[in-house]
């Protein structure tokens, strides 16, 4: 009876090791997926930021050369207030996209720490019952 006892011992430790395996692999997966992610929100926000540098010296271009064919002061003031302006809408927009990105990742990053929070929960619940069943 009591080989039998620590055999059914022995099973239950090999499966709780084999289940925390399991769940160190996934957790494993969850981190690699969150830094692709990571990866990619850093991509994408140096593309726009390149973009948003070749958009800057094409408007920087095309005022210098309205600059160049303005005749008179009026001229010349009214774009250098239309260029202040663009600059503006493109420093919100890019604030606000920064911040959107910012919040998706944060959401992301909840997300995925309360599963792990749940999991890690779940694993101590079945952890301590083992032990009470032991």
């Amino acid at each position: 009876h009591e080989r039998e006892h620590d055999r059914e011992i022995s099973e239950l430790i090999t499966k709780h090791e084999e289940k925390m395996e399991k769940l160190r692999a996934e957790l494993k997966e969850q981190q690699h997926k969150l830094d692709e992610l990571q990866q990619q929100m850093v991509a994408a926000h140096r593309a726009e930021i390149e973009q948003a540098q070749v958009q800057s010296q094409k408007l920087h271009s095309l005022e210098l050369e309205a600059l160049r064919l303005s005749l008179n002061n009026m001229h010349t003031s009214q774009l250098e207030l239309t260029q202040s302006n663009l600059r503006k809408e493109k420093e919100t927009a890019l604030m606000e996209l920064r911040e959107m990105l910012n919040d998706k990742r944060a959401q992301e990053v909840a997300l995925l720490q309360s599963r792990h929070q749940l999991e890690s929960e779940k694993i101590k619940e079945q952890c301590l019952k083992e032990k009470e069943d032991l």
